[in-house]
Parts: C-alpha cells; sequence; structure tokens
C-alpha cells in the first residue's frame, strides 16, 4: 500500500472503499474497461485496454448527440463575441453542423443584440456600469451609472435589469435602446438585495409599477381561442372558472354561448393590455378590480374610431 495513504499508522482508504470505487468505474455511465489477473502470486487489477485512460474518456453516442445539439443551441443567439470559450469547446468536442432538431425564439435583427455578452460580461464580474440610453418617446441621449443584475428575454426583446448607483432602485432597460455601455471598475458593485424572479410573479413582461395593485381580472374566451389560452395561459395565475360560479355567469352573460371563462391576478402594464387586446373578438374581459377593463375599452374604442375614419 502507497505509504502516502497512512495517517498516524492508520490506511485513510481501506481495500474495499477502492473495490467498491473499481465497481462503480465498471458500471454506467463510466464503463471504464477492468481486466483481473494474478501475477507473481498477487492479485492485480489493470485497464482492459493498456491505451485506456480515466482522463481520455470518450462520449457516448448518445452524450455527443446532446452536446451537439445544446452547443448548436446556444450557437443561435447573435452577439456573443465575448464567448470565445463556446467556439473552443465546439472544436474539442468536434461539433459538426447538421439539421436542426431544436429551437428557441431568436430574433437575428435585434437591434444591439451584440450587447449580449458584453453584459453578461459585466454581470457575472460585478461590474458597474454607465448606461447612455433613450426612449422611443425621446431621442435625447441619457446616462445612468447602474449595477447590473439579470438579462431577461421576453417577446423576441433582450431586458437588462439593475439598481441604479443614486437610489438602488431597480431598473429595466430595453437592450435595443441602450447606446453606449461604458464599464466603471473603479466604483464598488452592489449585490441585488432581492430575488428580482419575484418581481415578475405579478406581471405580464417585464414591466413592473410598484405603486400599482394586484388586480382580479375575469375574462370570457370563445370556442375558437380556448383550448390556446387553457394550454398557454396569459399568467401563471390564470384559473378556468368551473361548477356553481360558471353556471352563474352563465346566466349573467347569456350572450356569451359556449367559450370558456377564466381569471387572472396581474398588475396593469403595456404587455398585460396588448396580450388580452391580441385576441381581438375571442377574447372579452369581463371585469377587473382597478383599470384594466376601462383601458381595454378605450383601446377597442380608439381603435374603431380610426378605422371609421378610413371608411370616409
Amino acid at each position: 500500500m502507497n505509504e502516502s495513504l497512512r495517517f498516524d499508522g492508520f490506511l485513510e482508504v481501506t481495500q474495499r472503499c477502492i473495490e467498491k470505487d473499481i465497481n462503480a468505474l465498471e458500471d454506467a455511465p463510466f464503463n471504464v474497461p477492468i481486466s483481473r489477473f494474478v501475477k507473481n502470486g498477487k492479485n492485480c487489477i489493470a485497464y482492459g485496454k493498456l491505451s485506456f485512460s480515466i482522463f481520455k474518456q470518450e462520449m457516448r453516442r448518445e452524450e455527443r448527440l446532446l452536446l451537439h445539439e445544446v452547443l448548436n443551441t446556444i450557437g443561435q443567439f447573435n452577439g456573443l463575441d465575448h464567448f470565445a470559450w463556446l467556439n473552443r469547446l465546439k472544436a474539442d468536442a468536434e461539433v459538426r453542423s447538421r439539421r436542426q432538431i431544436i429551437s428557441f425564439s431568436n430574433n437575428p435583427y435585434l437591434k444591439n443584440s451584440n450587447l449580449l455578452g458584453t453584459l453578461f460580461d459585466y454581470i457575472s464580474n460585478k461590474v458597474v456600469v454607465r448606461l447612455s440610453y433613450h426612449t422611443f418617446s425621446d431621442e435625447s441621449i441619457r446616462s445612468i451609472e447602474f449595477h447590473p443584475y439579470l438579462l431577461k428575454q421576453y417577446n423576441d426583446r433582450w431586458f437588462l435589469l439593475g439598481a441604479a448607483d443614486s437610489d438602488k432602485k431597480i431598473l429595466t432597460f430595453a437592450l435595443d435602446r441602450i447606446d453606449e455601455v461604458e464599464p466603471l471598475p473603479e466604483k464598488k458593485y452592489q449585490k441585488c438585495p432581492e430575488d428580482l424572479s419575484e418581481r415578475f410573479e405579478d406581471i405580464v413582461g417585464v414591466t413592473l409599477y410598484e405603486d400599482r395593485p394586484v388586480e382580479h381580472i375575469l375574462f370570457w374566451v370563445n370556442d375558437q381561442s380556448k383550448d390556446y389560452v387553457l394550454t398557454k395561459p396569459i399568467h401563471g395565475s390564470q384559473t378556468p372558472v368551473k361548477g356553481v360560479n360558471e353556471q352563474q355567469l352563465r346566466e349573467q352573460y347569456p350572450s356569451l354561448i359556449s367559450g370558456a371563462f377564466f381569471t387572472i391576478d396581474c398588475i396593469r402594464n403595456y404587455e398585460l393590455i396588448r396580450e388580452l387586446t391580441s385576441f381581438g373578438k375571442d377574447l372579452i374581459v369581463l371585469h377587473s378590480d382597478g383599470e384594466v377593463k376601462d383601458e381595454i375599452i378605450k383601446r377597442v374604442n380608439d381603435m374603431n374610431e380610426r378605422y371609421s375614419r378610413l371608411k370616409k
């Protein structure tokens, strides 16, 4: 036994432990070829192939196919110029171009998609940045010192979440509104004080108005769209109305033949209104605790007025 395994006269590794480890190496997923033989009256164990090394294992076919698909999927994103290691890993794994069998949503024409790799690096390395940006309504360039925390995709657009250096308020910036990102390594990075995933629990999309309450919203969907809404909920809180409550709604709204009733609990924002109105006449909001129903009615009336003007 190697003396380096001894400590104060006791073996740190027992023979039984070594035997169990060898048995484990022979089993999946390692499948190490083991040869047992007797030499000079001693039981010996060696690799079944002289050229084999546990440090140079070849991947099984299933593992290689999975790795190829994962790397090809990641490679769909544009602007990952900081991800040089990805190309090296593809080369090491001998990833070849082949027909794609899984695809994620990706907008190849997204403005500033090249910022993804840069911002990923700054978030990973906890670097404060100075963002220069503009809004849709105002093209003038503004600047803010910012602690970046999270990159989030929604509706084929990317958004950066972080805290303003001045008051630590959590803000959201669309990447296509950012004009320049300048690192400020001399400034101390402040860790995110909350779980940002919780900010999305009560909203659709990425825009959170902290001063707005959660609204209980009741809506009806016709037969044409009800299965779509059922299998792809508008929000995680979505619940179908069944039983006695459904029967009461049928009696209250006799003109809404068949279809299905649903409820959600959300904070009103632009994304929610857009999602609800995207179904057109197939979805009707019947009640909301706040301003959601009124805002949708106003939007529908504005659309009707504009279309009416086109007829003249």
